[in-house]
């Protein structure tokens, strides 16, 4: 419970902080319709030509391209600014600011920036996941809704375990930016299904980006193609990753010498 009061509390002060620039929602907005409209595009060509793609119909991609939609906004809402503010704290020495205070200190930097303009994408994509089940011959059922439900929180999860394990790279490397860009190009490849790629690439989102969890699990939850021992999987992987990157941000804080060493 005090965890979610302290996120609570931030999510507050994001909100009061960002309605100050209520301009940036037109910008969120068009940059929103313009990458849907370009991905709706694309799904469009590539059904011009076919019935489906690796056993995917237009439908399901729809849904895949929803989730990856909304994930993309939850990462740019919360993780990444978090991220790149720690990332910051680490390279000026001032992470002294939240480590001396009276909480967990990977809780607080993981939920003390809020850009919720950026929450757009969130609406955005749970708007076209809802059109793209609409269009699915058949209507999912609760057990389907739960399981996905369930799938996208795990998901969410992971991608945030591995956007941190990346982060505490800075406590070693001076500059990561070449690493957020490449992460940033690697999930745009999570707009389709991880099955369309080869076998090597089906492991490197899988295992090394976790965009098969992320993405295409909770959107195989949703269209009836996942199965209970993928839900397991998902289980399984999401604790493991989350358990290397908390004993990988302890490691860390070993190697952090601030403003107050």
């Amino acid at each position: 419970m005090t965890a979610l009061r302290l996120a609570g509390t931030f999510l507050r002060i994001g909100i009061l902080n960002e309605l100050q620039y209520r301009v940036n929602l037109v910008f969120s907005l068009v940059q929103s319709a313009i990458a849907v409209g370009t991905s709706l595009a694309v799904l469009a060509l590539v059904f011009g030509n076919t019935d489906s793609l690796r056993g995917w119909s237009a439908g399901e991609l729809l849904v895949v391209m929803g989730v990856h939609v909304l994930v993309g906004g939850l990462i740019r809402s919360v993780i990444q600014p978090n991220m790149q503010q720690l990332m910051e704290d680490i390279q000026r020495g001032t992470l002294d600011f939240v480590l001396t205070k009276p909480a967990d200190g990977q809780l607080l930097v993981s939920v003390r920036r809020v850009q919720i303009w950026q929450a757009v994408d969130i609406l955005v994509g749970a708007a076209l996941v809802v059109v793209a089940v609409v269009r699915l011959p058949a209507t999912p059922g609760v057990l389907d809704v739960l399981a996905f439900a369930a799938a996208l929180a795990l998901g969410a999860v992971s991608i945030y375990c591995f956007w941190l394990l990346l982060t505490t790279l800075a406590f070693w490397v001076t500059r990561l930016d070449p690493l957020v860009e490449l992460f940033e190009g690697m999930y745009q490849a999570g707009r389709w299904p991880v099955s369309v790629y080869p076998g090597w690439l089906r492991i490197g989102f899988t295992v090394l980006v976790p965009l098969a969890f992320a993405v295409t699990v909770p959107a195989s939850a949703l269209t009836g193609r996942s199965t209970g021992w993928l839900l397991l999987g998902s289980v399984a992987f999401t604790v493991a990753l989350a358990t290397v990157t908390r004993l990988a941000w302890r490691h860390a804080l070993r190697r952090y010498s601030g403003a107050s060493a």
